[in-house]
């Protein structure tokens, strides 16, 4: 058999080019299978000859990271099981061995309800990404204003081009502009922008793009002070700097303004169906975590004005 390195490299490359996973979801795999080879070749112990004992002590391994002494969350364990599950079912076919842990159930972990800010709070955040007399903060507004009103990953937000800026003529509302967003897998989805969206866009691309990207053929829409496509961690940088401006704290990030804007739209009666589709999700189930954030706010609503209700 192969040795294990060369089939995680061929297993990567298999994400990548014949399944279409995005490069996040590869370097999240490749993390996870790094710490796994290194818990193979530590124990000694061939694939096929696996165990759900040795899933359980890698787990265990993972529980606690002897390079850093910090804590793994138990989703990310989760996870990471998940990927070797998923690794090796690979490799047995690739192999032709039969894979010893096809029946093997990764820790069962709690869904979680996803954080969702006020609309106030949105507004707040988006006033605070506006730095005075710093006209390049203008990029900024519109980064933030365009993911809560697409509800668009950071990752789907910082590969977007201007070509990805649909614009259309409908003869009673003048132009409507849409965003064409590339999600997991590359799948292609449209979503709608509104006005503030629209304007703030308008801004950045008429007063700030065209001095940030000069002489170049930069087809990213949101550019760094260099010219050059702006980074995951500079627009998480963005919103976290908003946010400690506002006062809203540290812990807002790029996907809290996802949660809001599903959130949102489903406080404000849109179908779920609606919302799968326009947050890019494969499957509604996905999506229905977030009709639980707004059941609990009927349940609270109920309880504090119905008659009846009352304890």
């Amino acid at each position: 058999m192969k040795a294990i390195d060369e089939l995680v490299h061929q297993y990567l490359s298999h994400l990548a080019f014949e399944r279409g996973l995005s490069k996040h979801t590869i370097a999240a795999y490749r993390r996870d299978l790094a710490k796994f080879q290194r818990f193979v070749e530590e124990q000694n112990v061939a694939l096929e000859s696996l165990t759900h004992s040795d899933l359980d002590e890698f787990a265990a391994t993972l529980r606690r990271d002897s390079a850093t002494g910090a804590k793994l969350a138990e989703s990310s364990i989760s996870r990471s099981i998940v990927a070797v599950r998923n690794f090796l079912a690979f490799c047995s076919k690739e192999e032709r061995f039969l894979n010893p842990i096809a029946q093997y159930k990764p820790p069962r972990i709690h869904k979680r309800l996803p954080k969702a800010i006020t609309v106030d709070q949105v507004i707040t955040l988006i006033k605070n990404a506006e730095r005075e007399g710093d006209l390049f903060s203008l990029r900024d507004v519109a980064l933030v204003e365009l993911m809560y009103a697409t509800g668009a990953r950071v990752s789907e937000i910082i590969d977007l081009k201007e070509a990805d800026i649909l614009k259309a003529m409908d003869g009673s509302d003048g132009e409507i502009i849409s965003i064409r967003l590339f999600g997991k897998g590359s799948k292609e989805r449209i979503v709608p922008i509104g006005r503030f969206a629209q304007h703030a866009l308008d801004q950045y691309l008429v007063r700030v793009r065209p001095s940030l990207v000069g002489a170049r053929r930069e087809p990213a829409l949101f550019l760094n002070q260099r010219g050059s496509k702006l980074s995951r961690q500079s627009a998480w940088q963005i919103i976290h700097d908003a946010a400690v401006r506002a006062g809203l704290g540290e812990s807002i990030s790029p996907h809290a303004l996802r949660h809001s804007f599903a959130t949102h739209l489903l406080d404000g009666g849109a179908d779920i169906r609606v919302v799968q589709e326009l947050l890019g999700h494969a499957s509604v189930t996905t999506t229905q975590i977030y009709t639980l954030v707004t059941i609990d706010r009927l349940r609270e609503s109920h309880s504090l004005a119905h008659p009846r209700a009352k304890r």
